[in-house]
């Protein structure tokens, strides 16, 4: 891996240590400079689980990706950089109150000396920093209060706290996996109608005061806590991704 060329993508310039410091800045520029997409999925442009094809597309041509992609590319920073992290697979709270199958999210968790954190660049909107796995006390973090509790046949579950309302978030097992082991459920958010990811399209991603979040035919910046809603044609979507985002002219390239 070119880690220099990496660090610089996400805008990340200071001496590199593994402490807790280290790897909550690295979390946080990656969220501020890497947006989460589903884009290739509207334009046809199969998603493989090759490192090869996810730096080229992440860190060479200045795009984002799904859970796979971003935590699985970014898991191999850590490891590069001396970071005792491992992949783990974690199962999301769906609508219905149920959890989604095995593999369905792809998440990081980083051991420093007696402590674990899972990093998750991946889930969108979720936290900006690490979320230290403590059972005993409400985690704080710029994005929201965060709590760890155990589920059930030796799950954990991970919850967002809104006032006093519990909402879970996804439950997974402190377990390390392969990249290969996400295949299956990677080709089926690619493929199958019944994917949130292949409803429509969105690009998101998070600025220093909110969040700029775009679909097919609504733009939405948030700051502080202002939210601005913008509606368009959804012929003008390339227009807006260029002008958000900055990314143009490559969607009708055949891919290799």
């Amino acid at each position: 891996m070119n880690i220099q060329r990496y660090l610089n993508r996400i805008d990340f310039h200071e001496t590199i240590t593994i402490n807790k410091e280290v790897l909550f800045k690295l979390q946080e520029k990656h969220l501020l400079n890497i947006p989460f997409e589903n884009l290739d999925i509207h334009y046809k442009r199969p998603i493989r689980l090759s490192f090869k094809e996810m730096f080229e597309k992440i860190v060479i041509n200045n795009r984002g990706g799904f859970c796979y992609e971003l935590n699985g590319l970014f898991h191999s920073l850590l490891k590069e950089l001396g970071f005792n992290a491992k992949i783990i697979s974690a199962r999301v709270h769906t609508n219905t109150g149920e959890f989604s199958p095995e593999f369905d999210h792809l998440a990081i968790i980083v051991t420093l000396g007696d402590e674990q954190y899972l990093v998750d660049v991946g889930f969108g909107k979720f936290t900006l920093h690490p979320l230290k796995i403590n059972f005993n006390e409400t985690v704080y973090d710029s994005y929201g209060d965060f709590k760890f509790d155990t589920y059930s046949a030796g799950y954990f579950r991970v919850n967002e706290i809104k006032n006093t309302n519990i909402i879970p978030q996804y439950i997974f097992k402190n377990k390390a996996r392969q990249l290969s082991d996400f295949t299956a459920m990677c080709s089926y958010h690619q493929t199958n109608e019944r994917s949130h990811f292949t409803k429509k399209k969105l690009i998101s991603i998070a600025t220093k005061n909110g969040r700029i979040t775009l679909n097919n035919s609504q733009l939405k910046v948030t700051n502080d806590e202002n939210e601005q809603v913008i509606n368009f044609n959804e012929s003008e979507f390339e227009e807006k991704l260029k002008e958000y985002f900055n990314i143009e002219n490559f969607f009708h390239q055949p891919k290799p």
